[in-house]
């Protein structure tokens, strides 16, 4: 096992930040191709199934390895949280997807990692329905990505000379019957004092909704709207600390960490109160929201290639989509939906 003092260490390759430029590039204009009119999605998680209110408790009493920044001591935050589809395009809920769950705390005190947003008083987390990124690194990524533009052939090309890649995707891409009763995971590492963590999001669901059939293209923002009509969902925040660097990998975020090495521990509870959400207001508050993990406290600070890259290619993405879209760019500071 490695030294505590070395389980933070980042190692990023000389030509990273091309890449990640690269990726970009490439995004921004593939955004721009898919919606020729009416406004500019995401490049990711453009099918939002509902943007909705939630408070984020932390812990009482956890033990000092646990007391890292937010979670130095008993407190609740008001939060959003938006569930989504990953795929770039708006497709039927049916089709196998990675689901997403972003995570923004509000009235987190403290200067924050973005320069141009350092008074900025939240904290994001960003999670998705699977425990591995796809991708090993940047490069792969961008990789990913040319073939994509490239073609049939070199798409099938790219997935035969990358077969751990294949096997991620193929096992991430899944159908779940109700967004608030899935288990959503970081895949990226954050520091964690000396260490790192990954963070999970576990739902406290006594039973899981069936795909109802027929399914119909949009049920899994019905399925949402229906249990919040009756009552709370709620999820435990946990984190999974490293405990050693050869098998759990910071640059890698491809490789499963194991939970027999080092388990998830609960440093948080998630309560999604019964409400209503599905007005077009608030989908449109939603629309405009952007998230970032860099959105963070130091103590919190994303690691490793990927996120890294997601620090100039979200901020680009965003800045493009709110610039293209004429919408405020700006961090909520309460449950009020601005005018």
């Amino acid at each position: 096992m490695a030294f505590a003092g070395h389980l933070a260490q980042e190692s990023p390759p000389p030509d990273e930040s091309a890449f990640a430029q690269s990726i970009a590039d490439r995004l921004k204009a593939k955004i721009v191709k898919e919606n020729p009119t009416g406004i500019m999605r995401r490049d990711a998680h453009p099918k939002m199934h509902g943007v909705v209110r939630a408070e984020f408790i932390v812990e009482p009493d956890l033990p000092a390895d646990l007391r890292i920044g937010i979670f130095k001591e008993p407190k609740t935050y008001p939060a959003w949280i938006r569930f989504s589809n990953q795929s770039n395009r708006i497709s039927p809920d049916s089709k196998p997807d990675i689901r997403g769950m972003a995570i923004k705390l509000m009235g987190v005190p403290g200067e924050k990692l973005l320069d141009e947003e350092r008074d900025e008083q939240t904290q994001d987390f960003i999670l998705i329905s699977t425990p591995v990124f796809v991708t090993k690194d940047v490069e792969e990524f961008d990789g990913l990505l040319k073939a994509m533009e490239s073609g049939i052939v070199a798409q099938l090309w790219f997935y035969l000379t990358h077969l751990r890649m294949t096997r991620n995707v193929l096992k991430a891409l899944k159908k779940f019957g109700n967004p608030l009763q899935v288990r959503y995971f970081s895949t990226t590492p954050y520091l964690w004092g000396d260490t790192a963590v990954k963070y999970s999001a576990i739902p406290r669901a006594s039973a899981t909704d069936p795909i109802p059939k027929p399914a119909g293209d949009d049920f899994l923002r019905r399925a949402m709207v229906r249990q919040l009509e009756a009552g709370d969902a709620r999820f435990d925040f946990a984190v999974q600390r490293r405990t050693d660097a050869g098998t759990m990998p910071i640059e890698d975020p491809g490789k499963e960490w194991s939970e027999a090495a080092s388990p998830y521990r609960k440093v948080a509870s998630i309560v999604i109160p019964r409400q209503s959400f599905d007005s077009e207001r608030q989908r449109e508050f939603g629309e405009n929201l952007s998230f970032t993990p860099w959105h963070s406290l130091p103590e919190h600070r994303p690691l490793g290639g990927v996120n890294r890259a997601r620090k100039l290619v979200y901020a680009f993405i965003s800045t493009f989509r709110h610039q293209k879209n004429d919408a405020p760019r700006r961090e909520p500071t309460s449950w009020e939906i601005p005018e």
